[in-house]
């Protein structure tokens, strides 16, 4: 592994969490706006939305660094009609671009509430496009550890499970700042936002760590039973790289799974200082475990030909 990996594992974990925050906080804002109006909704949600930017902005430069010359970063997007890195690339640029203008105006409360969700809605669809163009750079015949429909699901699963679990850690952290600051009334409709909006993440996160249990182990036995290069990449996976396969799914299992338990009966029980706990924990754990699996991802790379 060397820095342009590390850079690339930075920007497609950073960048692919901020997309499913950017989602998963604007289905809880709707749930929000259902259960308790606009004040409270935006209360709760508007500076986890401001959170996003900035992570954003960091995972776009850390993809400069992969590049040979970053100066050069603008003929990258030169091919936009036969290159998905050019895509990716572009639509990048057309997130942070509707996401930040939806962000000023949900913020500044601009315009009618429809426009802002109309923006909404289209930054989202170009953050899912994001995503899938990300995965289509790495659909390579010479590379079957990459080529395979397990590239995109698992970008899609780190995607909405960081991004959940991300949403909550702000939830909370937002919670927290408003708990001196506003009146108990309002608290207490906070604390039941609170507590049914984490409720839902610790179900989604669940069910989405179900989903990498049944994927990698299929990925894993698709490419052993594949070609010379895709048995290399195993060796490499599960052989060189053992250690960190094996720490990639525990501490997956204990963040999603059994934090995500622990979250959900906390909120269900409401026992918020279990609450939060868990849901820091979950996030740590979660992210540290998708970082390795995206380490994997690099490290096990084996070319045709090679």
């Amino acid at each position: 592994m060397n820095t342009k990996e590390w850079a690339l594992i930075a920007y497609t974990i950073l960048t692919q969490m901020s997309v499913g925050a950017f989602v998963v906080l604007g289905l809880a804002h709707t749930y929000a706006l259902r259960k308790a109006g606009e004040k409270q909704a935006n209360a709760l949600s508007n500076r986890a939305l401001l959170a996003i930017g900035p992570v954003l902005v960091l995972a776009t430069l850390a993809s400069l660094f992969h590049l040979g010359n970053p100066t050069n970063a603008y003929r990258a997007i030169s091919n936009i009609g036969s290159s998905w890195l050019s895509r990716e690339i572009l639509l990048t640029l057309l997130f942070i671009g509707a996401g930040g203008v939806f962000a000023i105006m949900q913020w500044r409360q601009i315009g009618e509430f429809r426009v802002r969700q109309a923006i909404a809605v289209v930054a989202a669809i170009i953050g899912l496009g994001l995503v899938f163009s990300m995965a289509q750079v790495y659909q390579l015949r010479a590379e079957p550890a990459w080529d395979t429909a397990a590239t995109p699901v698992l970008f899609f699963t780190t995607a909405f499970l960081l991004g959940a679990l991300a949403v909550g850690v702000a939830f909370v952290a937002t919670y927290t700042y408003l708990k001196s600051r506003v009146s108990s009334d309002e608290l207490g409709q906070l604390s039941d936002l609170l507590r049914d909006t984490l409720r839902w993440i610790a179900v989604g996160s669940i069910v989405l760590l179900g989903v990498e249990l049944v994927i990698i182990p299929l990925y894993v036995s698709t490419l052993a039973t594949g070609g010379p290069t895709a048995i290399a990449s195993v060796d490499k996976m599960i052989g060189d790289y053992g250690v960190v396969f094996a720490l990639r799914l525990i501490l997956g299992f204990i963040g999603a799974g059994l934090f995500g338990l622990f979250l959900y009966r906390s909120a269900v029980l409401n026992r918020q200082n279990v609450m939060i706990t868990a849901v820091y924990a979950a996030f740590a754990l979660v992210l540290v475990a998708e970082v390795l699996g995206r380490f994997l991802f690099y490290a096990s790379q084996a070319r045709i030909g090679l």
